[in-house]
């Protein structure tokens, strides 16, 4: 039998909380995280979007000023939520060879990139600053996350737009599986509310433009929905092989059952609407976790808010439960976050954890008039998870990634 896979360390930063703490609190209060911006460069670009979810604490309040010079925004908040999943784990002794890192972005250090750009247009060559490509490379914020840690075991990112941060986890999997390694410090981080991300994503008209209403712009399965609303942070999580934790004396989260990740080959950007591989994404990590669909007992849902997106997954989702589907209690907490991107997937992992942890599905905010046509046990309200629960959580990115994981109470 496979060796079993469990969750003993947290750490987040996010649009609601500075911590996992904080995040999960006010998610369960129905807060939302979004505000609009208040930054020059949004009327110096006449931005037709003036809202998203920034980082309720600003990771120059956390790290030291060094620290914020030498990474990328998405570097800093993946080493925050890196560091405090590490010392919730408490892991004072382990093997460095057998320490790895599975840590993702969607876009990476577009700061550090366009920055430099108008620097070498106004400045020159010399001006570029030397640390320049380790700041703006896609792998950057994992390999900050290895060296603070000494992580030696392999440090890999995964970049699949927003299904990036759930693919890490699901790769961390393998990893802990071979037998090679005994903790991955996995998730994902984004740090793209900039003039250039923002200007693209609207006018593809992806993002929501309920500019006098920024809190309750994200409405998932809302008839008036009308595109996902940016968000910026990062989640991580501490991955053990259950041996290795119960030998350590380690707290256990939950257990993470399994993972699995499929395309569809149909779109750049849009979802196939049939459904077929993100199916195949829930029933794959349904099949190593050895359950199924019958056995899940809540979704945390990938619901970005937009008109085709969410009926996409509603109808891969139909396609696994059906008739069943109505009666499984699905959070879709982008309402309240926004749409972290690489990060999506990892902050919405430890909402997942955290449910079954606390016996707790968190609500769903900002659904005013139900879309007839998905017909979902939508959680409106924070409600009570049993004591044996398998949940699932979804992401799903441009270019047709579909990543899914389970994960199962621990008690």
């Amino acid at each position: 039998m496979s060796q079993k896979i469990v969750v003993t360390g947290l750490g987040a930063t996010s649009p609601l909380g500075g911590d996992v703490h904080s995040t999960w609190q006010a998610l369960l209060q129905g807060k939302s995280g979004i505000r609009t911006l208040d930054y020059e460069w949004v009327a110096r670009h006449e931005l037709p979007v003036t809202f998203a979810g920034t980082a309720k604490v600003p990771a120059s309040e956390v790290l030291t000023l060094q620290e914020t010079k030498r990474l990328d925004p998405s570097s800093q908040f993946a080493l925050i939520a890196a560091r405090e999943a590490w010392a919730d784990a408490n892991i004072t002794d382990f093997v460095p060879e057998r320490l790895a890192v599975e840590f993702a972005t969607g876009i990476g250090g577009v700061w550090t990139l366009l920055d430099a750009y108008d620097t070498l247009n106004a400045k020159g060559p010399r001006r570029v600053l030397p640390m320049t490509v380790p700041m703006l490379m896609p792998n950057g914020p994992a390999a900050a996350i290895g060296m603070d840690i000494a992580a030696r075991g392999g440090v890999r990112t995964a970049v699949s737009a927003c299904a990036s941060g759930t693919e890490a986890i699901a790769n961390a999997i393998t990893r802990l599986r071979s037998g090679e390694i005994d903790i991955v410090v996995a998730g994902g981080c984004e740090a793209a509310i900039h003039p250039l991300p923002m200007a693209a994503f609207a006018s593809m008209h992806a993002l929501s433009k309920r500019n006098d209403e920024p809190e309750k712009a994200s409405r998932p399965y809302d008839i008036n929905r009308d595109g996902f609303v940016m968000g910026e942070g990062a989640g991580a999580l501490v991955l053990e092989t259950e041996e290795h934790a119960l030998a350590r004396g380690a707290k256990i989260y939950a257990e993470l059952a399994g993972g699995y990740v499929t395309s569809d080959a149909h779109h750049i950007t849009a979802p196939d609407p049939e459904g077929t591989a993100a199916a195949r994404a829930v029933i794959g990590a349904l099949k190593m976790a050895n359950a199924e669909p019958k056995d899940v007992g809540h979704i945390n849902a990938h619901a970005t808010s937009t008109p085709v997106g969410d009926i996409a997954e509603y109808t891969a989702l139909l396609r696994v439960f059906g008739d069943d589907l109505k009666n499984i209690p699905l959070s879709a907490t982008k309402s309240s976050t926004g749409h972290l991107l690489g990060g999506a997937g990892a902050i919405e992992a430890i909402f997942t954890v955290l449910a079954l942890h606390e016996k707790t599905a968190p609500p769903t905010i900002n659904i005013f008039d139900r879309d007839p046509v998905i017909d979902l046990d939508v959680v409106t309200e924070p409600r009570t998870l049993g004591d044996n629960v398998l949940a699932i959580s979804n992401s799903f990115g441009f270019g047709g990634h579909n990543a899914v994981i389970a994960f199962r109470s621990y008690n």
